[in-house]
């Protein structure tokens, strides 16, 4: 599809606002370093180089402590193998990611608490949280699945919402009134008592939780895209492709959602954020995904309960601010740049 000259102007006044692109960018690099998330924080090497031989276990197969020389057939810990290796000497060596720990790995030496305070030495950046877990893997993992989440449920929310609003909008009449009633009633079910007793009922999985955020939040884009589709379906250029022969389908989406486009990218930032937000309330509460999954909303909740380790909810909240907050940023220059009242000028 391609971009309007209005669209193309309204993306380079985007780039021009410094606040919402710097924003932009560094939501951007965060989500290419949650997507490789494994290179960043993982209990597996990212290289090693043993008896002239490279392996590269991030991304491979299981490798035995055999495989090495460390006398056990399960998984070799990498740990272990770079201080063994880097006491031996010589030119074999082990590289391990920034973090070297699995979120979902419990780490607690002999004699000492699950729950620790940030330590450089240990290579524990954040701390521990209450069973021993590193808070930062955690949280990295906890934000590649927020990502999920939300990317997930801004594709099924519009979609949705674009087919269905534009039906409504193009075709009016009985279909538009049959469909207003039925989300009337729709909106008012209860979302939360749906989500316990899914919670009750069903193991809460990523794809169970996201059809449910879709289920209950489609019908505010469906509203706006009726509304829109209304508004062009009337103009000069629809009625000159309804002569020349164009179905509905091609007047939809050749026609009138490139002149929607400003309001879908206007929406975009905010989706995302009120999802991250929706699926940290729900995991606060016990009712999201279920543990061992990294969650921000369960280091939340284990930060509150546990309030003498201040590292960890300090944590939690910390990077739930960082993400709305360069979110928002977006938001907020997208909305301006696209805003119409602001850059319309009559003549």
């Amino acid at each position: 599809m391609r971009l309007t000259p209005q669209t193309a102007r309204q993306l380079r006044r985007f780039r021009q606002m410094r606040r919402g692109w710097w924003s932009f960018l560094a939501l951007a690099a965060l989500t290419v370093l949650a997507l490789l998330g494994e290179l960043v924080a993982n209990n597996r090497a990212l290289v090693v180089r043993h008896q002239g031989r490279w392996h590269f276990p991030t991304y491979g197969a299981q490798l035995p402590g055999t495989t090495f020389g460390l006398g056990y057939s399960y998984e070799t810990d990498y740990r272990e193998l770079q201080r063994t290796l880097h006491a031996a000497g010589g030119a074999d060596f082990v590289l391990m990611p920034l973090v070297p720990y699995h979120p979902n790995e419990i780490d607690v030496p002999a004699g000492a608490k699950p729950t620790r305070p940030p330590s450089a030495a240990e290579r524990h950046y954040l701390g521990t949280d209450t069973i021993g877990r590193d808070i930062l893997a955690r949280l990295f993992y906890g934000f590649r699945v927020a990502l999920v989440v939300s990317l997930s449920f801004l594709a099924g929310t519009y979609l949705i919402g674009i087919a269905l609003g534009c039906a409504m909008g193009w075709f009016g009449g009985w279909f538009d009134l049959l469909m207003q009633r039925v989300i009337e009633v729709w909106s008012n079910l209860p979302f939360l008592l749906i989500v316990m007793i899914i919670s009750a009922v069903l193991r809460p999985t990523v794809p169970v939780l996201v059809t449910v955020f879709i289920a209950f939040s489609w019908m505010g884009m469906t509203y706006y895209m009726r509304t829109g589709a209304y508004r062009e379906k009337a103009r000069e250029y629809a009625t000159a492709a309804q002569v020349l022969g164009a179905g509905p389908g091609r007047i939809i989406f050749r026609h009138i959602l490139p002149n929607l486009l400003s309001t879908l990218i206007t929406f975009v930032p905010f989706t995302i954020a009120g999802a991250i937000e929706l699926l940290t309330a729900l995991d606060f509460l016990g009712f999201g995904i279920p543990p061992p999954t990294p969650s921000w909303g369960e280091l939340l909740r284990q930060g509150t309960q546990n309030l003498n380790a201040p590292w960890i909810v300090s944590s939690a909240f910390g990077a739930l601010v960082l993400i709305l907050l360069l979110v928002s940023f977006v938001g907020e220059a997208v909305r301006e740049a696209f805003d119409p009242k602001k850059f319309t000028h009559y003549l």
